[in-house]
């Protein structure tokens, strides 16, 4: 429905064979996301795009199954990460725990692995992926950061879901998986930051080398 389109309770009801009552919890749900907004007046009104709840699972997921909005909403995503985690990365030369690095080098040397096997387009590299980028926002040791991992994972999950992570990922940007736990491991901060900047950078320009090619 476009934007400032307006319906009843009535007409969802007709329309889905459903009664009054679950149309009237169904637009309940959708209002608490910022979707649509309801008065008795006016009766159902979508609302734009600027008022959705962005980070909530469901829109990002509804987002992403769409292919018109795929392209955009995977964009979004990758700008939110490139801001953050390597902010988190130099958070995390300061303050991951020891148990976070040890676990970090063992799913940086994981990735390399499944990478050189041809398994990027895997559920395996895909579950191995999200580990390793969700410990890093948590051992930066800021709350918020590591609440922002969900949404951020969601760039990994299309990218696999919707066939667009090729089956032979960029190796030596997986290389610097392992770097950047080097650099935090050696507490360098400064090293830690610009290696996840590079690493982000070179996963990004793989990928559109990719979808320039007609792969993915």
């Amino acid at each position: 429905m476009p934007e400032g389109h307006t319906f009843t309770l009535q007409e969802l009801s007709d329309r889905f064979g459903i009664s009054r009552t679950v149309a009237r919890e169904a637009m309940r749900a959708l209002e608490q996301l910022g979707l649509v907004s309801s008065s008795r007046r006016v009766g159902i009104r979508v609302l734009p795009a600027s008022r959705w709840a962005v980070f909530d699972k469901a829109v990002i997921g509804w987002r992403l199954a769409s292919a018109e909005h795929r392209p955009a909403q995977i964009a979004s995503l990758d700008a939110l990460r490139t801001a953050v985690e390597p902010v988190a990365a130099r958070l995390a030369a300061e303050n991951a725990e020891p148990e976070h690095i040890q676990r970090l080098k063992e799913l940086a040397t994981r990735l390399v692995e499944l990478s050189e096997d041809g398994a990027g387009n895997s559920d395996e590299f895909l579950d191995t992926d999200k580990e390793f980028h969700t410990l890093l926002l948590v051992a930066s040791g800021n709350e918020m950061f590591a609440a922002l991992a969900m949404p951020i994972m969601n760039v990994l999950e299309g990218r696999t879901r919707y066939g667009i992570m090729p089956d032979e990922p960029e190796l030596e940007a997986m290389r610097l998986h392992l770097a950047l736990v080097d650099a935090i491991a050696g507490g360098d901060a400064e090293a830690s930051e610009t290696t996840s900047r590079n690493l982000l950078k070179g996963i990004n320009e793989f990928m559109d080398n990719k979808r320039g090619t007609g792969r993915g």
